[in-house]
């Protein structure tokens, strides 16, 4: 490795004209290199660069005069590359991104990566986003790291090793924070709905947002709870504080939560910090059927922007607009419904646009992201909606019944007119 004065990096050195990039995503995106593409792009024109979930606002759609943006997503702060037509989607489950770019489909000819100051044995850690980046890092010509002094040294799956980056630079970037999502009351309605169904010693997967916020503060009673997921956030500091997450009970990873990004304040990450009860895992362990197998009472709650009378979610698409992604959603939700004694959970406000429109819908405005055949239960703020075993017909009645009643009378004339599907 090959350490560099981070006022004398120079891109050109190291990059060549068309590289492919694959950079760490959300809270681990190394701001200091790719503020630095940004401003010495046009010395490097054309790159292609692949985004995961964005929480900074550096790539913006203008720079499409030098950079070809792709990702998995519209993750928060990239919907504007996506509304201005600056990027394109990969309509993929998390779980196959390895594989994408193990075998070139996701060409990756360079890695630009957040990691830890080294440890004692000179390990240093992917920090706060381990994911894809394995992968990447084997297949990429050039490695180059940010050795942030801020970064937490979060224990790792296979940490980093000085054989395997070839130039670094050194920074004490502030880490990119984000807070909890305030929820509503009617939020923690749907949260309550949810809670009740959970029961001690259950394995969870939560993405983040308002009603996972919620859950969580109403788990904390709970017992013997264990993660297993592919974000976490300050709250889960709050339920392993709390006694609610031990983790004893797993059927694998026993004593330890694992995870493949963490997303929120110092909170999260000062207990991070060396802290042997958390691991950071690569995708292919954090979203794979044959590990997620291995989970008995395992539970996923995950949202969606709208579902069809029969269970079929659409994550993706309200119209032609792209707002969401498939994510790591069909790989959990697969998983949990097959769980002996666990549930796929899809939960979200029964309506949006301030009660106009409703969100259970006869027919989806957008793709079917997640089979009906693979969701177990439904909550909205008026209770749950639960689909496994049951008929077509019976499904249209649960729906109904959570639905937002002044659109009842309305999905009921649509059944009765159209039949169902």
């Amino acid at each position: 490795m090959q350490l560099i004065p981070s006022h004398q990096l120079n891109l050109s050195n190291y990059l060549r004209k068309g590289d492919a990039i694959i950079i760490g995503q959300a809270a681990a995106e190394p701001q200091t290199l790719t503020q630095a593409l940004v401003a010495q792009r046009h010395q490097l024109e054309p790159l292609k660069l692949f985004l995961g979930v964005g929480l900074t606002n550096i790539f913006l759609p203008e720079h499409r005069d030098t950079f070809t943006f792709t990702g998995f997503g519209a993750s928060l702060t990239y919907r504007s590359l996506i509304e201005s037509g600056g990027m394109e989607i990969i309509s993929s489950h998390f779980s196959a991104l390895p594989e994408l770019i193990r075998n070139d489909t996701l060409a990756c000819d360079v890695v630009m990566l957040q990691v830890s100051p080294p440890d004692a044995q000179g390990q240093y850690s992917y920090s706060l986003s381990n994911d894809y980046l394995q992968s990447a890092i084997l297949k990429a010509r050039v490695v180059i790291a940010e050795i942030n002094h801020l970064a937490p040294q979060t224990p790792c799956d296979f940490p980093l090793h000085e054989s395997d980056i070839d130039f670094a630079i050194e920074s004490h970037h502030a880490l990119i924070e984000v807070p909890p999502t305030p929820y509503s009351v009617l939020t923690e309605k749907i949260a309550t709905h949810i809670a009740k169904l959970i029961p001690d010693r259950a394995t969870l997967q939560m993405g983040i947002g308002a009603v996972p916020e919620a859950l969580l503060s109403q788990l904390q009673t709970h017992r013997g709870l264990g993660i297993h997921s592919g974000m976490l956030n300050d709250s889960f500091v709050d339920l392993v504080t709390s006694g609610a997450i031990t983790n004893a009970y797993k059927e694998i990873d026993p004593g330890v939560s694992i995870a493949g990004v963490l997303i929120g304040t110092q909170k999260l990450y000062t207990f991070a910090h060396q802290n042997p009860v958390l691991r950071l895992c690569n995708t292919d362990y954090t979203h794979s059927q044959s590990t997620l197998a291995k989970l008995k009472r395992f539970f996923s709650i995950n949202s969606a922007l709208e579902v069809d009378l029969t269970g079929q979610v659409n994550s993706e698409t309200l119209g032609r607009q792209y707002v969401g992604n498939v994510g790591g959603q069909v790989d959990f939700v697969r998983a949990s419904a097959n769980s002996q004694g666990g549930y796929s959970i899809i939960a979200f406000p029964s309506t949006s646009n301030k009660g106009k429109n409703s969100r259970i819908v006869y027919r989806l405005t957008g793709p079917v992201t997640t089979a009906r055949t693979d969701v177990d239960i439904v909550v909205t703020e008026h209770g749950c909606a639960h689909l496994k075993g049951k008929t077509l017909e019976q499904r249209v009645l649960q729906m109904i019944s959570i639905a937002e009643p002044a659109h009842q009378e309305l999905l009921i004339k649509q059944i009765h007119e159209n039949g169902i599907y």
